[in-house]
């Protein structure tokens, strides 16, 4: 049975399987740090959700909760399922548990972007409940 839970400790046997994860995700991120996953695990506004079945990760899910003057709001990011993971619902397990978080959390809305080439994923995002928005993304790359 696959199951959804949050990383409450950066245990090194997580972090390597998750490491596993992240060139799905970029071919040019590095894989974490243990410096670097304990922060995320220990931040009060990210919270690290991964699907696993028999103690091997799946995939995984990061969900930003994060208030601003206009209300609680939430962003999910860096959603993966292993490759011979794909097709048996967990994506849309960890989205559907993302939706639930966000709620408890008391955000306004959740929000999530994905490239029109994921077809697949776009389709599970609909499927849930998200609807497309019409606005433009920006990104600002700080140069070293």
């Amino acid at each position: 049975m696959i199951l959804v839970r949050e990383v409450l400790e950066p245990l090194a046997t997580d972090m390597e399987q998750l490491n596993l994860l992240i060139p799905q995700l970029s071919g040019s991120a590095e894989p974490m740090t243990q410096t670097e996953f304990a922060e995320i695990i220990n931040s009060s506004t990210t919270h690290l959700y991964v699907a696993e079945e028999n103690h091997t990760i799946l995939g995984m899910l990061s969900l930003a909760i994060f208030p601003i003057p206009t209300g609680v709001r939430a962003w999910v990011e860096d959603v993966v399922v292993k490759t011979e993971a794909r097709g048996k619902g967990v994506g849309k397990l960890l989205t559907l548990h993302a939706i639930s978080e966000s709620k408890k959390f008391g955000a306004v809305s959740l929000d999530l972007t994905s490239r029109p080439s994921r077809e697949i994923a776009n389709k599970l995002y609909q499927s849930v409940g998200f609807d497309v928005r019409e606005t433009n993304v920006y990104r600002y790359i700080h140069k070293e």
